[in-house]
């Protein structure tokens, strides 16, 4: 694995030490943070992208999929039912998916950012992971009490 200057901490690295809030004696994961931190990575990154006829369209694709992750977890944050919960968290999956997409061919188009990208990559696998594991719980506790 090659060594990112100290600079360009890892960015679910340094999440994993930012999102924790410690109550009592359990810590808890702020999601709308870190999700709202993710957003805002891709920002400051797409910034560095060089705009040209192929670059363009992939900068739209990457901030409308990475800064749309953190709008819907707040929607289901606040959904009004579960069924409306579920559906939100599945956008969260399907729009982080799709931001590992769009930075893999950035880092096609731009191979100087290979490096960073590859980092924005990591964190929207692991949010993509989480989104899945909580549509997975959600869909298997409706599934139990349909059943009762």
């Amino acid at each position: 694995m090659t060594r990112l200057p100290n600079s360009e901490m890892l960015m679910s690295e340094h999440l994993r030490n930012t999102d924790r809030r410690k109550v009592g004696s359990e810590r808890t994961y702020d999601l709308e943070e870190r999700t709202a931190r993710f957003g805002e990575a891709i920002i400051q990154f797409v910034k560095k992208v060089p705009v040209n006829p192929i670059t363009e369209p992939l900068i739209g694709q990457l901030v409308r999929a990475g800064t749309s992750v953190g709008s819907n977890y707040c929607e289901a944050d606040e959904a009004g039912s579960a069924k409306e919960f579920r559906y939100r968290i599945s956008v969260c999956k399907r729009e982080s998916k799709e931001s590992k997409y769009w930075l893999r061919m950035i880092a096609a188009a731009v191979p100087a950012l290979k490096d960073e990208a590859r980092v924005h990559w990591l964190e929207a696998r692991e949010l993509t992971l989480i989104f899945g594991a909580i549509h997975r719980s959600r869909k298997g506790r409706r599934q139990a009490v349909g059943q009762a």
